[in-house]
């Protein structure tokens, strides 16, 4: 496991009663800029609907991971771990987004906070096998030292295997468009307010 190219989260949720979350977020050092901090967090298992309209969500006990990188305070760079975390949404909505006309998922936290909303990427929803992928009989308990907490060594060429990984979002209903055209738009009227500014001084 390594951080992908851009941070952000994402959930997805199939029509009965599964779920899967991914988290990535960094971290700038003021004290140290070449040591910025990291963290992934993945989970998967089954969902409901409360009868208040909240959503609740259960994750498999043994499947969640957590990779936490400090590459200037951690002697491997990265420490691996289990991760388990239920998660309550005080209420959630499914509109279409007036500009674009996609699909958009609001979710509000538990104390009722907005999360950025998501946009639908796949239909159906790209998710690994909605069963227990590691089942052990040490699942760790709530407030218990995880299974195994090993430390693992990154390799930026790729995953464990040496095998480049293809892009995720290679079938994805919308992708981020190119912004060359925007560049040269925003070129294109920093020279006009230019000129217009020679223009009102000289005439």
């Amino acid at each position: 496991m390594f951080e992908p190219p851009l941070t952000g989260f994402s959930y997805s949720f199939t029509d009965d009663g599964f779920y899967e979350v991914a988290y990535y977020r960094a971290g700038s050092n003021p004290q140290q800029p070449k040591c910025p901090k990291g963290i992934i967090q993945w989970q998967h298992g089954k969902y409901h609907k409360a009868s208040n309209g909240s959503l609740i969500l259960n994750p498999f006990a043994v499947d969640g991971r957590q990779l936490m990188s400090d590459p200037c305070a951690l002697p491997e760079n990265s420490v691996y771990t289990r991760y388990r975390q239920q998660e309550i949404f005080k209420q959630y909505e499914v509109k279409v987004n007036e500009f674009d006309k996609a699909m958009r998922l609001n979710l509000y936290g538990w104390d009722g906070a907005p999360m950025n909303p998501m946009y639908l990427a796949y239909k159906p929803p790209q998710m690994l096998p909605t069963v227990t992928l590691n089942p052990t009989t040490g699942a760790p308990t709530e407030g218990s030292k995880p299974a195994s907490t090993g430390n693992t060594k990154r390799s930026l060429a790729g995953d464990e295997d040496g095998l480049v990984q293809e892009a995720l979002n290679r079938n994805a209903l919308s992708k981020r468009k190119d912004t060359a055209k925007a560049d040269w738009i925003w070129w294109f009227g920093v020279g006009m307010t230019a000129l217009g500014g020679v223009g009102y001084f000289c005439f």
